[in-house]
């Protein structure tokens, strides 16, 4: 049976049972069952080390009450789960220095829910997921793309889906940024991990020996304040071979005080496209400057990735057309932006890309922090022209990012890419909101030009529909000729 057969029979299992309602509860209960069989399998060769010892008291690690098809179920084993299992990974006993992986187990389990009602069914699952081997490489990659499905089917799943970027943005923000082994990299609203994968990804080619394995580990850094996807990104990076995920369970923007940070807690690069369209709970805004202080998430997200960068360090960051034209403090931030690092590219994606999750249009802004705005590149991403908008089973796609790349280090100016200086920026009262200049020049062609032109082309499919008329009438007269 392939893993995605094996997937979709778990899914259907869940949906007879009672207690789970959705895909959002169907992909967590998934998860945390996913997360213990994968960290077993992990376990499996942390214990090569004969100085390894679990973090997972004895009795409650998959292999002791999970691994044996035959074994405990029915009312017996969600007894276990309910008032064994869940109660000790809630409430481990952990001290200081202990295997960090201990705390990544507490912390994922604290806001973590058995939803299943029946035992039988939870056993079905269970022993579905062992038919998965963790440690064998091509089964792991082929569960690495059913994962990024199950990802993807958060954005069906209501608000679920602001915690997916669709794979194709997050490959081409971490493509252009470039990360480089050594340099730290942040996502401060990390959601499902994309960007760190990403960015894992890029670097581990880079990466030659255990040291520098170890370095490329501990140089990724997240924050993500939503149980959910908090385990979604944990379990992501697991499965990416990260013994020690470090994604904090914590809201970026009350994390630490915005004047308390130093330069201990800067970094290389910042990736990441932080919740927008909604706001904070209230005094949140309060641990900003007040020039700076504002309800919008997005702005906020903004405000602390300029702090947080080391000089010479790079963002790449998803942000809504509403922050391009927007005022007030708005302008702050974004002349704030343009004095301390360098914009040089934005670009501009079409409608529908986070459909259905939201159909407000998005940009890509890219900047490097330590020297001022002189001008800004602007690239608009033109919609295939084979469809009208993206869906979610016909997705935005990296291929199509080819034409920026191809563009990136050449820069002219073209159909697609425009730049505009600061003094003009700066005209325009700070409002980033420029159009493209070739199709505002096609709009503005004289009328009876456009006339003109449209003539030609009726006159055109005119001709096509005479000659097409002569060679129809010419077939049905040799046609009559024969049968004569």
């Amino acid at each position: 049976m392939t893993i995605s057969t094996t997937i979709k029979s778990i899914q259907d299992i869940m949906r007879q049972d009672a207690g789970v309602d959705g895909d959002a509860q169907r992909i967590s209960q998934l998860v945390w069952m996913m997360f213990l069989k994968i960290f077993d399998d992990n376990e499996e060769v942390y214990e090569w080390d004969d100085a390894y010892e679990s973090p997972i008291p004895d009795g409650l690690r998959w292999r002791d009450w999970a691994a044996d098809d035959e074994g405990i179920t029915g009312d017996g084993l969600l007894d276990f789960v309910n008032n064994e299992l869940f109660p000790a990974f809630k409430d481990l006993s952990l001290a200081p220095g202990s295997d960090p992986r201990g705390f990544i187990v507490q912390e994922l389990f604290a806001d973590s829910y058995n939803y299943m009602k029946s035992g039988t069914l939870m056993r079905q699952v269970i022993n579905k997921i062992n038919e998965i081997d963790f440690n064998d490489q091509k089964e792991r990659h082929l569960f690495n793309d059913i994962y990024e499905k199950i990802l993807r089917d958060l954005q069906s799943a209501g608000n679920a889906g602001e915690y997916y970027t669709p794979r194709a943005v997050t490959q081409f923000m971490t493509d252009m940024v470039n990360p480089q082994l050594g340099q730290i990299v942040l996502d401060p609203a990390c959601g499902t991990g994309g960007f760190l994968v990403c960015a894992l990804e890029h670097m581990k080619k880079q990466a030659g020996g255990a040291d520098e394995w170890q370095t490329l580990e501990a140089n990724l850094r997240a924050v993500e304040k939503k149980p959910l996807p908090h385990m979604l990104a944990v379990t992501n990076l697991f499965l990416h071979q990260v013994s020690v995920p470090n994604v904090a369970r914590d809201n970026a923007l009350t994390r630490k005080p915005y004047r308390s940070y130093t330069d201990a807690d800067r970094v290389d690069i910042v990736l990441t496209n932080p919740p927008f369209g909604g706001t904070e709970e209230p005094g949140v805004e309060s641990g900003f400057p007040a020039t700076f202080r504002t309800k919008e998430t997005a702005d906020l997200f903004l405000v602390l990735v300029m702090h947080l960068l080391k000089q010479g360090g790079q963002a790449a960051i998803v942000l809504p057309d509403g922050f391009l034209f927007g005022e007030g403090v708005k302008t702050r931030i974004k002349e704030k932006l343009l004095d301390e690092c360098n914009l040089h590219t934005i670009v501009r994606l079409p409608n529908g890309v986070f459909a259905p999750y939201t159909g407000i249009n998005t940009n890509l802004l890219f900047f490097r922090k330590g020297e001022p705005t002189e001008a800004i590149w602007y690239f608009e991403h033109p919609m295939p022209g084979d469809r009208k908008a993206y869906s979610k089973t016909r997705p935005i796609s990296i291929e199509e990012f080819e034409l920026e790349k191809a563009w990136w280090d050449d820069r002219e100016e073209n159909e697609y890419a425009w730049r505009v200086t600061r003094e003009e920026i700066e005209a325009r009262g700070y409002n980033l909101d420029i159009k493209n200049p070739y199709e505002e020049a096609q709009l503005r062609v004289d009328p009876a030009i456009l006339l003109a032109r449209y003539e030609e082309q009726l006159a055109a499919a005119q001709a096509t529909r005479t000659a097409l008329k002569e060679t129809l009438a010419a077939a049905l007269a040799e046609t009559e000729a024969n049968h004569a």
